[in-house]
């Protein structure tokens, strides 16, 4: 494994790109070093600006030397393959984090639509609709779960694992909305505690760029009752 990997990932907005929070907390947590190049969402449709570096027109992205990798489960698998800690060792946990993280890639979508993610805000939101109800009631589950198999903190066990980075954009929502995860928010704490998170945090509430459709979906959401952002 080369520890001086030639790493640059590609990521937007801090407040709004919960795909982009992904490999960049995952590679935080596990101390993998990359450069880091920001791409702001300026517009509802950024399509043909992102199309000049990733393939699908969308972010994240992870450059390696020559090599353009896409999507935030296709860089999870690249870097499973070069470095250590991307999934828990044991194989109960490793097979757990492995399930619930291409669950959360491929589902979800009434959270994910319902609940945008603005890392700097809080909102009381509108009824949920029966399909947000059993998204918030399985990511419940999950996360209860997995803290009561494996022992927590984390998702999977004692270390952090790819299936934390991809749930911590939840954890932003859940504290945006107020969801309920029952035992599940001791997870949630411990996650937005992470340096790393920490870090997003901070350069998501001082970002200067405002994305009108985010916002408007944002406010669709519910009355914003709170608002943390100081850039």
């Amino acid at each position: 494994m080369n520890s001086q990997p030639n790493y640059t990932l590609i990521t937007a907005n801090r407040n709004y790109s919960s795909w982009s929070l992904r490999p960049w907390l995952l590679m935080k947590a596990l101390n993998i070093p990359f450069a880091e190049r920001f791409e702001p969402f300026t517009k509802p449709d950024n399509f043909a600006e992102f199309r000049t570096f990733s393939p699908t027109g969308q972010v994240p992205v992870l450059i390696h030397g020559e090599r353009t990798i896409w999507d935030s489960l296709g860089i999870l698998f690249y870097l499973a393959e070069r470095h250590a800690g991307v999934w828990p060792e044991g194989d109960e946990a490793r097979a757990f984090a492995q399930c619930i993280t291409a669950e959360m890639h491929g589902g979800f979508g009434a959270l994910r639509n319902d609940c945008t993610m603005n890392v700097g805000v809080r909102v009381t939101p509108k009824p949920m609709s029966t399909a947000l109800e059993r998204n918030v009631t399985r990511v419940r589950e999950i996360i209860e779960e997995g803290l009561d198999r494996f022992d927590g903190p984390w998702l999977a066990g004692a270390e952090f694992s790819a299936a934390d980075a991809f749930y911590a954009p939840v954890a932003w929502r859940i504290r945006t909305y107020g969801l309920d995860v029952g035992r599940g928010q001791a997870w949630v704490d411990h996650v937005i505690a992470h340096p790393a998170m920490q870090q997003w945090e901070a350069e998501a509430l001082s970002e200067e760029w405002r994305e009108a459709s985010h916002e408007a979906e944002l406010a669709a959401a519910g009355a914003i009752t709170a608002d943390y952002r100081t850039g």
